[in-house]
């Protein structure tokens, strides 16, 4: 068990939080914006319908896009507010205590498994893309994986040092898991909605 804890100030860690919050929250206030406009005109097109497989509205209209009883999009909202504030507190030098990044790290393990869920729907029940879904896919994806790598890194998990070492390894390889897990995605919806041929 690792007496101490290593990568306090993860610098790189902080601007991605900051970036895909900052992109995730723009993806949502687009959502926003359209599920309003839907609403307010009954039989209209959101702006980013472009086909019948790329399209935004079926993925508003539908239950899976008022999970809770709200449409998703005030989810992200308020939740890509999240890792922009920890971004900025990780530069601006606070040391956050192992029960805080617990705490991140079960909201954006959520939001991970919530995204795979609304992806699985997406392409196998609604047979749609939604493209500002797909930006909210691209960036939590990858932030799922930072800090989930960066938790085992840096002793928040208390694991044995060699998996800490293989933990820091494998941030290196981060971009290219993202990209491969993306390939997987768009290969899957390709398989089942043959979207390139609809663009």
């Amino acid at each position: 068990m690792p007496s101490r804890l290593t990568h306090t100030r993860p610098t790189g860690l902080a601007i991605w939080l900051i970036v895909a919050g900052v992109i995730g929250w723009i993806a949502a206030f687009a959502l926003t914006v359209e599920k309003f406009h839907l609403l307010q005109n009954p039989g209209s097109s959101a702006s980013c319908d472009f086909s019948v497989i790329v399209q935004c509205g079926a993925n508003l209209a539908s239950a899976q896009g008022s999970v809770f009883g709200f449409p998703n999009p005030l989810l992200g909202l308020t939740g890509w507010v999240a890792p922009i504030v920890v971004g900025a507190a990780i530069l601006a030098g606070s040391r956050m205590a192992r029960w805080f990044w617990w705490c991140f790290w079960a909201g954006i393990a959520f939001a991970f498994c919530f995204v795979v869920w609304l992806i699985t729907q997406s392409i196998f029940v609604l047979g749609t893309l939604c493209p500002w879904c797909m930006v909210t896919w691209i960036v939590t994806i990858p932030t799922f994986y930072a800090v989930t790598l960066h938790l085992l890194r840096s002793g928040i998990v208390p694991i044995p040092t060699r998996l800490r070492e293989v933990a820091g390894a494998v941030m290196g390889w981060l971009p290219l898991l993202a990209v491969v897990s993306y390939a997987a995605v768009a290969l899957i919806a390709q398989l089942r909605l043959d979207w390139i041929g609809t663009l």
